[in-house]
């Protein structure tokens, strides 16, 4: 006899890639890769211009107006309309994918194709955001930085980084651009590349709301205050604007993270409101919040994350025996209003 379904058990919702880069950084490689090689996985791939990318022919075994099946499972499509259309398309074809990526132009900010998933309500019942992969060219990237808003905004955005074309530089050149990235973005997974060799399961389905992998970086949000750093360039407490680090002159001075820990529980009743409340009114400078939340009586994690004004939030799984029930969030934005989310934040703590 079948058990009846719980509310709590989620539709499988098919994860979205979204892919952003500069000009030329390398991103036509790896939507090459993921069209062609023999992973054993069907991925549909959504690219703004079909022309630019210049898919081998030889792999495409059908092709109608938009959409494109390669030999390999994976399809292609091109978005000349409407991402939402196309999006609900795919959902309807036969033989679900395993995930969907979506390319954006090197020109583009990624913050309106990443909140396409918090705003249609049929694609956020069947996607979710996964991740967002940024592709950035080592040798070019410091440059980019300086004269080019959109390069910062992808790098600001992005939850794994693909540094690419590192043979191309010295040393210190990567050192340098590696520095620079973190000045802008601590947070984001970086792997260093040539000709995007990167493992697809570095940058597909990596659950960017696992913020577990943000320990890995960040070893402030388990030893608060705690300066034993593994690496060099994990010297960025950027809460307290590079005083005293040898990095401070990379401090991206439009650019900021902050990071706000607990291991108290949260009261939900107040947390929820102040966190909605915090989007409102300062979400044009945050440009993405994720965070793990332990809520006062309350047997598992509830897992956020935002794009600007918008949010998408749920339960993710219980908390495991022994795991230890800290609440950890991120913003990053420009000019956040950092003291004032701390003194909103602190409020939410159940204190007794």
């Amino acid at each position: 006899m079948s058990e009846p379904t719980s509310s709590k058990i989620p539709v499988q919702k098919i994860p979205v890639t979204v892919l952003t880069g500069y000009l030329g950084a390398g991103k036509t490689t790896l939507l090459n890769r993921i069209l062609s090689e023999n992973h054993g996985k069907k991925y549909a791939v959504i690219v703004n211009e079909f022309g630019e990318i210049g898919i081998d022919n030889d792999l495409i075994i059908g092709a109608d107006e938009e959409v494109f099946e390669m030999n390999n499972g994976c399809v292609c499509c091109t978005v000349r309309g409407d991402l939402v259309r196309i999006l609900e398309g795919l959902m309807k074809r036969k033989g679900k994918f395993d995930a969907i990526i979506v390319e954006t132009t090197g020109l583009a900010d990624p913050a309106p194709v990443a909140q396409t998933f918090f705003v249609d309500e049929d694609v956020q019942k069947n996607a979710r955001l996964d991740a967002v992969v940024t592709v950035a060219d080592a040798k070019w990237l410091s440059d980019r930085l300086k004269d080019a808003p959109e390069a910062k905004n992808q790098i600001a955005f992005a939850d794994v980084i693909v540094l690419n074309k590192t043979d191309l530089v010295s040393t210190a050149e990567l050192a340098e651009v590696e520095a620079r990235i973190r000045g802008i973005n601590p947070y984001a997974k970086l792997h260093r590349t040539e000709r995007c060799k990167v493992a697809l399961s570095d940058v597909l389905e990596r659950g960017a709301f696992d913020l577990d992998r943000i320990l890995e970086i960040e070893p402030e949000f388990l030893e608060a205050g705690d300066d034993h750093h593994h690496h060099d360039h994990d010297h960025h407490h950027h809460h307290d604007h590079g005083h005293g680090h040898g990095l401070k002159h990379y401090h991206d001075e439009d650019m900021q993270s902050l990071s706000l820990s607990t291991d108290k529980p949260l009261d939900p009743a107040r947390f929820m409101p102040w966190l909605q409340g915090l989007v409102a009114s300062e979400g044009q400078k945050i440009l993405r919040s994720k965070g793990i939340l332990s809520f006062s009586d309350d047997d598992e994690r509830y897992v956020f994350q935002g794009v600007h004004m918008m949010l998408e939030g749920d339960h993710q799984r219980p908390w495991k025996n022994g795991e230890p029930r800290l609440s950890r969030l991120v913003f990053i934005g420009r000019e956040l209003p950092e003291a004032m989310i701390r003194e909103g934040f602190e409020r939410c703590i159940v204190t007794q």
